[in-house]
């Protein structure tokens, strides 16, 4: 004989399994997206990352995950890319590095080369070079823990300025520095206007002020070549309100809070505040070395 169940019963059964179910929904939404995950470990942008994901090359607990959907807690999931684990720190570091020419912005050289890995502060930290600049220029380079950061500070869609002190062949006429402002055509197209202004003459070369908010491979080497000026120096001295200040080549120092807030600002983060590590105001050089995934995106030289 079927048993029917008393309806103020029935409420409660009701009631629990929509609780049960409302449960389950939360389990499943909770954590972060795969991609923004990994684009926050470094790895790769978040565009990147989901072709990392539909590769099958992300795992979750030992589960391969193939779905753009899927979610993570980076405090409790194993997340690994290539079989490598990724590790994500509670703190936001962003280091001012004032690099010296004759060293190449990477982690790893294979030709031997001195890196700016070799500059490092000794923090326990994975630190990446934010962007790049050539082994033969010299001045400003951010380093950080935080890939979102990272890529946003490089994105063309934010436009963070980036201030450089140049030294070309010859002396530049006016109509040639209104080329240089308005854009010159290179293998990319023209490239966008930019900041420009003559501060120094030499006897056979003078000093040039350029101010760009994109960044193409080798651009101010080719936008000089494209007028008839040869680059034979470069000095990064600014990124967007930061400056190199006082450091002098080899050394670098952690941004204080309110630093890393004007960047956010720069390019619309909403992330998680940022802390320096124990004598973060001390200028240091160090050889703890930290090494990157090999899917890392490279981002191009100036």
């Amino acid at each position: 004989m079927r048993r029917v169940l008393p309806w103020s019963w029935c409420g409660r059964l009701s009631v629990w399994e929509m609780d049960g179910r409302r449960e389950q929904g939360k389990d499943e939404k909770s954590g972060e997206r795969l991609q923004k995950l990994i684009a926050r470990a470094g790895i790769a942008s978040r565009r990147a990352a989901e072709g990392l994901i539909l590769d099958g090359r992300v795992s979750v607990n030992g589960r391969v995950v193939t779905e753009l959907g899927s979610r993570a807690d980076p405090t409790r999931d194993e997340i690994r890319v290539d079989g490598r684990r990724l590790e994500f720190s509670k703190a936001r570091l962003v280091l001012l590095l004032y690099k010296p020419r004759g060293c190449v912005t990477t982690l790893s050289d294979p030709q031997g080369r001195p890196t700016v890995k070799d500059l490092l502060p000794s923090t326990g930290e994975r630190l990446f070079p934010v962007g790049r600049l050539d082994y033969d220029a010299e001045g400003l380079l951010l380093l950080t823990n935080d890939g979102l950061l990272a890529n946003r500070l490089q994105h063309p869609r934010y436009g963070v300025s980036k201030t450089y002190e140049v030294k070309v062949k010859g002396h530049p006429a006016e109509e040639t520095l209104r080329r240089l402002r308005e854009g010159v055509v290179l293998d990319e197209g023209r490239t966008a206007p930019a900041g420009v202004e003559l501060i120094r003459l030499l006897p056979d070369a003078a000093w040039m002020r350029i101010v760009l908010h994109q960044g193409w491979n080798r651009q101010i080497k080719r936008m000089g070549e494209s007028v008839g000026h040869s680059v034979l120096k470069i000095r990064r001295t600014a990124y967007g309100t930061l400056k190199l200040g006082r450091l002098r080549p080899g050394e670098s120092r952690w941004l204080k809070p309110g630093e890393v807030e004007e960047l956010e600002k720069c390019t619309g983060f909403a992330g998680g505040g940022s802390e320096a590590p124990e004598r973060a105001g001390a200028s240091r050089k160090s050889r703890k070395t930290h090494d990157l995934p090999r899917d890392r995106e490279k981002n191009r030289g100036r």
